[in-house]
């Protein structure tokens, strides 16, 4: 993939494949604050793909086409993603119009400084078959950079795409506009161009192979859920210095429609309502879309008497703090395609109440308390109870529970 003042990548041994990781999405979330839970998953792939004797290399769509980084500017692009104020430079491309924010400009300026070849979206075929003459794995992790052109361009390698649910198809109206309609191209080059699909769940691969076999192609897949490191869930010496008084419950995710936090906004306004007080809320995750007369109670402070916090993003450490000290993680979610923070919250031992879900059935199995989500009578009741309970008797079922981890997920996804 050479371009001016580049230098060609060849691999021309018949040792192990390279492996190509598309970190477009994750560098577009460069400086935005706290990982959300598909950032995570993306830096987990990240440092493995690096830590791994395998050739690594990594795949970025700038605004003038495709940079190819090997291991060290991987690393290099780790180093800046954990401490993004390190990098402040500026080169003349990122700064022509359409102008972006500081930070998009920076770690674009950044890429550039440490690519080892660039090229035209139209080369991408070609380059990438000088590049990787005895072929490549190339994983898609993020959802970037799935359509025809780019998949087509992979036909020198193999294709492995993460699809983490399809739930913009099942779902539309918990959509943004535009949305939908993205999302389904998407999912069409995947059916049609991926070599393998990897998924976190079989619910999520069945909701995906049914959309795909409408449409003509099921890629072969592989299910292999999603790690949770208890060492990194577990709380360490950061501790939130206004982490609420006992007994308080937490629900973690963007506020949109889909999380439902409206449930719990109405078993708060009823528990305040028929008894003057209630345990506090704690509600972790930025505000997402859709969901203006959620943000509208929200912002009515005074209706909530204390009870209801909005703590937007938190960092993992502080999280886990704030996870390890609740009467019980919340998540009455309508639809999901693996739901990591009932996982962690069952990790740390702290009782989980959550919707009915299969995939929840799938992950957790009998740890969680069920409650219907159109049963506000049962989320009211389950709550008071936790709320009231001693410790021992709100001890959950996880006694022995072993949350996936993150070896072996890559042991299944990578072979060894």
């Amino acid at each position: 993939m050479p371009g001016d003042g580049t230098r060609t990548a060849t691999t021309r041994n018949r040792g192990p494949r390279p492996r190509l990781l598309d970190v477009t999405r994750l560098v577009s979330r460069f400086g935005k604050g706290p990982f959300t839970g598909v950032d995570r998953v993306e830096a987990a792939y990240l440092s493995e793909v690096i830590e791994r004797p395998e050739p690594a290399f990594g795949l970025l769509r700038s605004r003038y086409g495709f940079l190819l980084l090997d291991r060290s500017g991987l690393s290099a692009l780790k180093r800046w993603l954990a401490a993004p104020e390190t990098l402040v430079r500026r080169d003349l491309l990122s700064r022509l119009p359409p102008r972006r924010t500081a930070d998009a400009q920076a770690i674009e300026t950044a890429a550039r400084a440490v690519c080892i070849a660039r090229c035209l979206p139209r080369q991408l075929r070609g380059r990438l078959r000088t590049a990787f003459p005895e072929g490549f794995d190339y994983f898609n992790t993020g959802h970037a950079n799935l359509s025809p052109e780019v998949l087509s361009a992979m036909q020198g390698g193999e294709s492995h795409v993460l699809v983490h649910d399809v739930i913009p198809l099942d779902h539309p109206q918990f959509q943004r506009p535009g949305t939908v309609e993205s999302f389904t191209r998407k999912m069409r080059a995947v059916s049609q161009g991926a070599s393998r699909c990897i998924y976190s769940s079989r619910a999520a691969r069945a909701d995906a192979e049914r959309h795909f076999a409408a449409w003509g192609r099921v890629p072969p897949a592989v299910v292999a859920p999603l790690g949770v490191d208890i060492e990194a869930t577990a709380p360490g010496g950061e501790r939130r210095r206004d982490l609420p008084a006992d007994p308080y419950f937490l629900i973690v995710g963007t506020i949109e429609p889909r999380k439902n936090h409206v449930l719990l906004l109405d078993i708060w306004e009823r528990l305040l309502a028929e008894t003057g007080s209630a345990p506090t809320l704690c509600i972790v995750g930025r505000r997402g879309w859709n969901n203006a007369a959620v943000f509208a109670r929200l912002d009515e402070a005074a209706r909530w008497r204390g009870c209801v916090r909005e703590m937007g993003a938190v960092p993992d450490a502080e999280l886990a703090a704030l996870m390890a000290g609740a009467r019980a993680m919340l998540f009455p979610s309508l639809a999901e395609g693996y739901g990591l923070p009932p996982i962690e919250a069952a990790a740390l031992g702290v009782p989980v109440v959550c919707n009915t879900l299969p995939v929840y059935r799938e992950t957790l199995g009998d740890i969680p308390i069920y409650a219907d989500a159109s049963d506000q009578y049962q989320w009211v009741h389950t709550v008071r109870k936790l709320a009231e309970a001693s410790v021992p008797e709100r001890k959950n079922s996880a006694d022995g529970f072993r949350p996936p981890q993150w070896r072996d997920h890559f042991a299944t996804v990578f072979g060894n």
